[in-house]
């Protein structure tokens, strides 16, 4: 029979460019696509017969690619319209008995039609496309070989009745040169098993070196699909179904899940189960997700499907009502998903809740690594706050314990927003009964300023210096007359840093000294430090806005040794030094960052205490 040659109604080199460049992140969703087009092909007959044949079968020798199917095929004028024209699909208009029994299953389907992609995605692997077809709606009509080449022509023709005498489908590719790798037996059946896995039908693959040895390859033909998915399967005991959900994690995912969290949304059309990471993540890290839709790997890297706070599991599910992007290696992001996501974050939450009621102990194994997650979670939820507060740890004056421990000592809490503040008051706090929080972690003081919602007796307040001075024993007065001369030297020292200078006896005793500072007290200085550098008219509007806010302290223990020493010096001079290298040392153990005038105050104190040390060697030394 003669054949006449026909061009695509497409650049199509244009068209692999765009496929393989562009759309796809890899050649190998060429594998998809074929899989795809036989489940529908499959799909379709049964719509016309639901007792009809089902087979889809896929080998692959290195040098070519092949898969057949008992689906609707197609006839000569449907695979000249079908196969090579963009915009058209073989499921789309003209079949309204497919259609009816579809009804909303065919999302998918209808998307990908709107692009005609299909078949031609194989190009992206593919020098030759051979498709020998004979269609189910027209037992009459002769098979249809349809043959095309990577330059952008194909042919049509009808083949003898003998050529293929059920209806179906096979497609055969030839690889293109430098797309081999991708056409390989091995490489061939492991894309098969990732995409196809969860297919609703079967697939067989073969790679056409059967070795009658018994050991899974090279014997003949083998499933690629292995269903149900192992989260709806039965098993005869909960730990029976968690060892096995633990199993599919780790041969899915490569690790052992803490947990596993059942994904069961009837009403979204979506089914899945989420693996709970062993080790801590970070909050920025966003998890990929592993979705099918119907069955279909649709992508592994899905990192919208679950709320970002979920930064702690690993999900896999599958869907019929998500769509895909164009690609279809990702969610399109709409409002169904976000519905989805919202729903699927409160499974999580609804998970939390349940081991907090029913299972403490694995409650605490999985916050003991995800605490972080947990708290993302509560300071938006005051309800899963209250519920966490037996469990979710913070670094207290106390050590490390839950809210609701820390609250059972002390009504008014404390916090400070910086770690380093905080380790710098915390043995001091311990000390004299003053309850703070380090807040200087990640949302935690987001749950602080929450708690007074959950648990309204509490008073939670930022540390301050005030706060700080009053739970502090004070000196006697005689004492503190006997030292006015040296405190009256110290507060004119520390003037040109805005710093007070206040006496107090606290623990530990080998504290000498402590620098109290707080959100008010760096806002004077940052208005004074403008009001330095700022011109007439500035200067007058920050000038009328000096107010009595409170300055930054310098806490002298008169309870140190090395304290009193240096307030019973005789030298003027040297008592203002050590002052000031005090006020350094305290400032160093902060460790707030250092402006410039500190900088400069602490190398004058550093080389006067180095001056003064030396001076009587010197002197000595002069006198021979």
């Amino acid at each position: 029979m003669t054949s006449t040659p026909h061009s695509f109604q497409v650049d199509l080199r244009g068209l692999v460019d765009l496929l393989s460049h562009h759309l796809y992140s890899s050649p190998r969703v060429y594998v998809r696509e074929l899989l795809q087009n036989a489940v529908d092909a499959i799909t379709a007959r049964h719509a016309l017969d639901p007792a009809a044949e089902v087979r889809i079968r896929l080998s692959a020798t290195g040098d070519r690619v092949t898969i057949e199917n008992s689906g609707i095929g197609l006839t000569a004028a449907e695979a000249h319209s079908l196969l090579a024209t963009i915009g058209r699909s073989s499921k789309r208009g003209g079949d309204s008995a497919v259609e009816k029994i579809r009804g909303l299953e065919t999302t998918r389907q209808e998307f990908l039609g709107q692009f005609g992609i299909g078949l031609l995605a194989c190009f992206v692997v593919a020098r030759q496309i051979r498709v020998v077809t004979r269609s189910a709606r027209d037992p009459q009509a002769a098979p249809v070989e349809w043959l095309a080449t990577d330059d952008g022509s194909y042919t049509v023709r009808e083949l003898p009745h003998e050529a293929r005498t059920e209806p179906g489908t096979t497609v055969v590719l030839e690889p293109r040169p430098g797309a081999e790798e991708w056409t390989t037996s091995a490489k061939v059946e492991e894309l098969a098993r990732d995409y196809g896995s969860l297919l609703p039908y079967d697939i067989t693959f073969d790679d056409g070196q059967g070795d009658g040895q018994g050991d899974g390859r090279g014997d003949g033909p083998r499933s690629v699909t292995d269903r149900p998915p192992v989260w709806e399967r039965p098993f005869p005991t909960p730990t029976a179904r968690r060892v096995a959900l633990a199993g599919h994690c780790t041969q899915l995912f490569g690790f052992t899940p803490l947990d596993s969290i059942d994904l069961d949304l009837p009403v979204a059309g979506v089914r899945g189960v989420a693996y709970v990471l062993p080790e801590p993540t970070s909050p920025a890290h966003r998890s990929g997700h592993r979705v099918h839709l119907k069955g279909m790997l649709l992508t592994d890297r899905a990192d919208n499907l679950l709320p970002d706070w979920a930064f702690f599991v690993r999900a896999v599910i599958d869907t019929d009502t998500l769509r895909p992007t164009a690609s279809r290696e990702n969610l399109y992001d709409d409002e169904t998903l976000a519905a989805v996501r919202d729903a699927l974050g409160a499974r999580v939450r609804t998970w939390l809740a349940e081991l907090a009621a029913s299972e403490p102990e694995r409650l605490a194994a999985f916050l003991r690594v995800h605490h972080l997650g947990v708290k993302s979670l509560a300071r938006h939820d005051a309800d899963l706050l209250g519920l966490m507060l037996p469990w979710l740890p913070f670094e207290t004056s106390d050590g490390s314990m839950s809210l609701e421990e820390f609250a059972a000592a002390h009504t008014e809490i404390h916090f400070t927003r910086t770690v380093e503040e905080f380790r710098q008051i915390a043995p001091i706090a311990a000390a004299h009964g003053l309850g703070v929080i380090n807040a200087g972690y990640t949302y935690d003081a987001d749950l602080l300023a929450l708690l007074p919602v959950v648990r309204p007796e509490l008073k939670v307040v930022e540390l301050d210096a005030g706060a700080v001075t009053e739970r502090l024993d004070p000196v006697p007065t005689s004492a503190e007359l006997t030292l006015a001369p040296f405190l009256a030297t110290a507060r004119t020292r520390l003037e040109p840093q805005s710093c007070d200078v206040v006496l107090r006896a606290f623990q530990p005793v080998a504290v000498p000294a402590l620098y109290l500072d707080d959100r008010q007290a760096r806002q004077e200085r940052d208005r004074t430090a403008a009001l330095d550098s700022a011109d007439s008219l500035w200067s007058g509007i920050l000038g009328a806005l000096r107010g009595s806010a409170p300055r930054a302290r310098l806490v002298l223990n008169h309870n140190n040794p090395l304290i009193r020493r240096i307030a019973a010096l005789p030298d003027e001079a040297l008592t203002a030094t050590a002052v000031e290298s005090l006020y350094g040392q305290a400032l160093l153990m902060s460790q707030r960052p250092l402006r410039a005038a500190d900088t400069t105050l602490l190398n004058r104190a550093f080389l006067g205490l180095l001056e003064w040390a030396t001076h009587p060697a010197d002197t000595q030394e002069d006198q021979k």
